[in-house]
């Protein structure tokens, strides 16, 4: 059952990974090179969509590295594994007091209500975003560390 739940939570954070790596990389430079208005209202439609969806995957994800810590607490790696949840906690902090703020509001942007420093704040996004992938891949590296 230990083997499932490692295989599993390593899987899903690396799903995560790819999904957040992809936003930071290769989704903003796409909608940033959008013309006109096409770009900031690509952003406001991600926020809402993604934001629904990554609070139960960050938390999930922790959940599972906890479950995976405890349960394999006296396995070899189990180091690593509470080392990759510390990360997925520092990584969900992150989220709620600098991540979220910024898109609650940039969701509900259009061009006819956007702040005029709306660019500013999608770049400190961006930039605290860049922070948070880093995090959450030196703890997807721990937990594939620890399964071998």
């Amino acid at each position: 059952m230990l083997k499932v739940l490692e295989v599993a939570t390593t899987v899903i954070v690396g799903l995560m990974v790819g999904v957040e790596f992809s936003v930071a990389f290769i989704m903003t430079r796409i909608l940033d090179a959008l013309p006109e208005d096409s770009g900031q209202l690509g952003h406001a439609h991600g926020g809402r969509m993604l934001g629904a969806v990554m609070p139960f995957w960050y938390m999930g994800s922790l959940v599972l590295s906890a479950m995976w810590a405890i349960a394999g607490w006296h396995h070899h790696g189990a180091g690593l594994v509470v080392t990759a949840a510390g990360l997925l906690i520092v990584s969900v902090v992150m989220s709620v007091l600098l991540l979220v703020p910024i898109n609650n509001r940039n969701k509900t942007w259009t061009p006819g209500n956007r702040p005029a420093d709306w660019k500013q704040q999608l770049h400190r996004w961006g930039r605290y975003h860049y922070v948070r992938v880093a995090v959450i891949i030196a703890a997807f590296t721990l937990l594939v560390t620890a399964l071998t």
